[in-house]
């Protein structure tokens, strides 16, 4: 098998995802595999597309975002529109992030009080209950 051209298998292990996720993101028209009869064939080309398609999901990236953002790639501008529009994207995506770290840090917060104050009430009524029982 040469280098440039891999299998769905060969795709699977080099990126960790499965040969559904590969035919789903297929149906979606975000990577292009050459058909030979049941077989799919990938190329550097898929290779690059799937490496974002994954970038993009972990970033919180939704899928039509992706597709058009990929689709960018092909206009006559080195790639400005892309690069731009991944950029307004990006920065949306990371203010959202931090919103719900944010939101995340301040529900731990909450949450170990309420343990503390949990374990100060347990300890409470367990030594009450062992003066109540010596008593």
């Amino acid at each position: 098998m040469s280098e440039e051209i891999m299998t769905i298998r060969e795709m699977c292990d080099a990126f960790g995802v499965t040969p559904r996720t590969l035919r789903f993101y297929e149906a979606k028209e975000l990577i292009f595999p050459v058909r030979e009869g049941q077989k799919r064939l990938y190329n550097k080309t898929d290779r690059a597309r799937l490496k974002l398609i994954l970038r993009g999901k972990r970033f919180g990236f939704s899928l039509e975002e992706i597709r058009q953002l990929l689709e960018m790639y092909y206009l006559d501008d080195q790639q400005a529109t892309q690069l731009t529009r991944t950029y307004e994207i990006a920065k949306d995506r990371l203010a959202d992030m931090v919103k719900q770290r944010d939101e995340l840090t301040d529900a731990i917060k909450d949450l170990e009080s309420q343990l503390r104050w949990g374990e100060k009430m347990l300890a409470s009524m367990n030594n009450d209950a062992l003066r109540a029982a010596a008593g």
